[in-house]
């Protein structure tokens, strides 16, 4: 699909697991950096929803894979997954959720640029669930927010994650200790009084990767403010669901978006 848009610089087709949804790697423009992206969307032009998609992990983990947009964008959506900033041959240096945020935020920008894409709802995981409600902060006309699996707190994610405070230390500059702040202007729950979208959060009571206590917190934060607010909870399951539910939830949470649309 060639799209005639100024937000996009380059655009170059990618091969599709699903022979009804076209793949396009897109080059756009963030803060002045050369940004990656990967647009999913179902073959035709006919309007639809935008999908604005927010990977977790950072480098090489947790990253966009084709198969899960192109999922979504067979649920009828026009998806469109940042891979952040130097990634895939992007400029730039993720910073987990400081200046990258800007990444998502021109993502949006784009998705709200294409001709096919009516209302956009933005969908987090891991640590995009962190991006997807900064992005939300940030775009009142955003028809819904998703978390799954999502950060809500990242000194929560400092204490919880042994095993990530070096690299935390590392791009964030230091400890939530020694500088707060910092660890603050990336945690999204003492904004929320600025969301305009309902939210919907989704979780595994067994996450270990993400703990079901930052869901908790977040939930609690929304109610507390009466911003619109659905929990879906699976005492089962970890970060990951099993590949049957996880179609399942895909499939509840595509409607539950559609019903948010204005």
């Amino acid at each position: 699909m060639y799209i005639n848009n100024r937000k996009i610089l380059e655009q170059t087709r990618f091969p599709s697991p699903n022979p009804n949804v076209e793949l396009t790697v897109i080059t756009y423009l963030s803060n002045g950096l050369r940004v990656k992206g990967m647009l999913a969307a179902p073959i035709g032009d006919e309007p639809m929803d935008g999908f604005l998609y927010l990977r977790g992990g950072i480098k090489n983990v947790g990253k966009v894979r084709p198969a899960r947009i192109a999922q979504f964008a067979a649920e009828g959506f026009i998806v469109f997954a940042p891979h952040y900033r130097g990634n895939q041959g992007g400029e730039g240096n993720e910073d987990f959720a400081g200046e990258d945020r800007e990444d998502a935020y021109a993502a949006f920008l784009l998705l709200k640029s294409l001709s096919r894409v009516r209302d956009i709802h933005i969908f987090g995981f891991s640590r995009g669930g962190v991006m997807a409600l900064l992005t939300g902060l940030q775009f009142p006309e955003a028809a819904s927010v998703v978390t799954w699996g999502g950060v809500s707190d990242m000194t929560l994610t400092y204490k919880e994650r042994k095993d990530l405070r070096r690299m935390m230390k590392r791009v964030i500059g230091g400890t939530p200790e020694k500088f707060p702040e910092r660890y603050q202007e990336r945690t999204p729950l003492y904004q929320l009084e600025r969301l305009a979208a309902p939210v919907l959060i989704i979780h595994g009571v067994k996450d270990h990767n993400v703990s079901v206590e930052h869901a908790y917190r977040l939930e609690r934060r929304l109610r507390s403010l009466e911003k619109p607010v659905d929990g879906w909870y699976f005492s089962e399951f970890t970060h990951y669901f099993p590949p049957a539910e996880n179609r399942k939830v895909v499939e509840d949470l595509s409607k539950w978006m559609k019903n948010q649309s204005r």
